[in-house]
């Protein structure tokens, strides 16, 4: 909760499986599906480890960036189509076969798999659209909406394509251009025909935020894997899970129930654009924050009581400060007022990178700890009284 998460709901005019309610909700194919982002970010954070250099985070962003772009087009997918389709189904595995070969051909995105990333993307993002337009009926605005989205999204995986072919110091211009595409595509296009279902939308955002930290834990386990249980790692371990604790407590406690109801106020033009921006857009470098935590606190148990080098320092501080950035910006689409306490802690935490790297590792992971639990706990009690009766109110479905 950010100083207020405020917003008044409304009708939400969606309609979905939920017989109660009238809302779609996240479907058990939807969370099959996800799983295939636990290894692709699980690949992103080891290359960004394998890469400790400039250039490999430039790359190993980019390379989430294009993830998450497919992800999102899936997202907005199954919040339109029957899943229960028997095609539909076939069709989503074979992209799960797909995503799984780009994961797995990360290591040499920027070298010898680049091509083969690349084709199987390409894959990935045909299918998408494919399905999109076979599962909805000519009638409905979505089939028309994505048809007008389908050429920039196919013109960015021929970019990627060519980027491979041409390798290099070209590729990851080029690559980058290619997801900045994907990116400008709902913008350049009129995206109002779309017709989103809130639960399900928010809801799927949620989830896909709870693997993110997951990979944090996964990222503890890594480092601490062969390593003796003495009192530093222990205590780093305990750290770094309390860290990811209190990140799932900023956006999960009031932030996403607050805006799953502003996002079920609005028509469903602005829900449309709601949604673009303030999910598909501004998650992103949420994401990617919990992705540097992940890589900071890898490096930093490796080596507890050793002190960090400049990128694992900048990752632990900055990864944090940008999941929290993230936020800041998704309060402010979403009510346009700003969370001023996540603003501070974020800034705290970037002007405290030149302490983390004078202290050992696992002061730097404390330090770290002592920004983000001070942030949840003051807002705890500062903001009781908003926070219970956001919370009230979507106990009650209103």
């Amino acid at each position: 909760m950010s100083d207020s998460d405020t917003v008044e709901v409304g009708d939400n005019g969606g309609s979905g499986t939920d017989e109660q309610t009238g809302e779609r909700r996240v479907g058990v194919l939807e969370l099959f599906f996800d799983l295939v982002f636990v290894l692709a970010i699980t690949q992103v954070t080891a290359y960004l480890a394998s890469h400790l250099n400039w250039r490999g985070v430039a790359e190993g962003l980019i390379i989430l960036g294009l993830m998450w772009w497919a992800w999102v087009g899936y997202s907005w997918l199954t919040n339109s189509v029957d899943s229960d389709d028997v095609p539909t189904r076939l069709t989503i595995f074979t992209a799960m076969a797909a995503l799984v070969v780009v994961a797995l051909a990360m290591p040499g995105a920027f070298g010898d798999e680049a091509l083969l990333m690349a084709c199987a993307y390409g894959l990935v993002r045909a299918m998408q659209v494919g399905l999109y337009a076979y599962g909805t009926d000519r009638d409905d605005p979505n089939h028309g909406a994505i048809l007008k989205l389908a050429p920039g999204f196919m013109f960015s995986s021929l970019l990627l394509i060519v980027g491979a072919l041409i390798g290099g110091d070209a590729q990851i211009w080029i690559w980058l251009a290619a997801l900045l595409i994907d990116v400008a595509t709902p913008f350049m296009s009129d995206t109002s025909d779309f017709r989103v279902h809130a639960g399900h939308f928010a809801e799927r955002h949620g989830l896909i935020v709870i693997i993110a930290l997951g990979e944090s834990i996964v990222a503890l386990s890594a480092a601490a894997s062969g390593q003796p249980l003495n009192f530093a790692l222990v205590a780093g371990v305990t750290f770094g899970v309390a860290i990811a604790a209190s990140l799932w407590w900023t956006y999960f406690d009031v932030t996403a129930v607050a805006a799953e109801q502003r996002l079920a106020s609005v028509g469903p033009v602005d829900r449309a654009r709601l949604a673009r921006d303030a999910y598909s857009v501004i998650h992103l470098p949420m994401i990617a924050g919990v992705v540097l935590l992940a890589l900071g606190l890898k490096k930093a148990l490796g080596h507890a009581d050793h002190h960090l080098e400049f990128i694992p320092a900048l990752a632990l501080v900055g990864g944090p400060a940008l999941y929290l950035l993230g936020q800041v910006a998704f309060r402010y689409r979403n009510i346009r007022t700003v969370g001023w306490t996540r603003l501070v802690a974020s800034l705290l935490l970037l002007l405290l990178l030149p302490v983390a790297l004078a202290v050992p590792a696992l002061a730097a992971i404390g330090i770290v700890l002592a920004v983000v639990g001070c942030l949840v706990a003051y807002e705890a009690i500062r903001f009781a009284e908003i926070r219970k009766e956001i919370r009230d109110r979507a106990a009650n479905g209103a």
